[in-house]
């Protein structure tokens, strides 16, 4: 696939495995999936899904590796289009606590944490998802709505509003996060069927509408 392909969603490839469920999602969607390491990519990039799976710390030193870290905390500080999954949500975090503390890409004032003592770890399975606000991610889903997770550890984010829905699991857990043009879900869309590919489907429209409004001088990349 070319560089210059206008429909080309950069999903990164860091070494977290999960890719091929990504990568199929976005294009049941209608958009085509670059998979990719290199840190040019991310200047040019339309929109930047995070995927993962596993610890915090492997994580980080593979994102280091990759070169990743600096450019990534650009692209977001810039407020370009971002989808985070699973782990790709928890290395916004400032910190996590998983297997020592260790510092992730601090885009979102918080720290990852686990689960609570009694509940059975990792949480495996679906979920009903509460939205607490609106948002464009969530739009034509109902409320309640189940989608999968797999995780030991959940974000305590310190800016609230940012939590446009949350899920209960022994505590109330992030489940999407979203501010400006990034978005991040604790759960897997990819794996939660019918409204898991709504998801990418609404994140994606949106991040290529910011990006023809950007290119034509006119609109406000915020959503909120």
């Amino acid at each position: 696939m070319g560089i210059s392909d206008p429909r080309s969603v950069i999903v990164l490839d860091y070494g977290a495995g999960n890719l091929r469920s990504v990568v199929r999602a976005v294009e049941r969607v209608g958009f085509r999936a670059e998979v990719t390491s290199s840190p040019g990519r991310l200047a040019a990039a339309r929109v930047v899904v995070l995927p993962g799976v596993g610890a915090a710390a492997d994580t980080m030193r593979n994102l280091k590796r990759c070169g990743l870290v600096e450019p990534l905390k650009e692209y977001l500080a810039a407020n370009h289009p971002f989808l985070g999954v699973c782990m790709g949500l928890e290395a916004l975090m400032t910190v996590s606590q998983e297997g020592g503390e260790h510092r992730c890409l601090d885009a979102l004032p918080g720290q990852v944490v686990r689960l609570p003592a009694g509940q059975k770890v990792p949480h495996m399975g679906w979920n009903a998802v509460r939205f607490s606000q609106p948002s464009v991610a969530l739009d034509g889903i109902p409320q309640g709505a189940y989608f999968y997770f797999v995780h030991s550890y959940y974000c305590v984010v310190e800016e609230a509003q940012c939590v446009v829905a949350t899920t209960d699991y022994g505590v109330t857990i992030p489940a999407v996060v979203e501010r400006g043009n990034l978005v991040a879900t604790q759960f897997h869309p990819e794996k939660s069927g019918v409204y898991g590919l709504r998801l990418y489907r609404n994140v994606l429209t949106r991040a290529f509408l910011v990006g023809s409004a950007s290119e034509s001088g006119g609109g406000d990349a915020r959503c909120k």
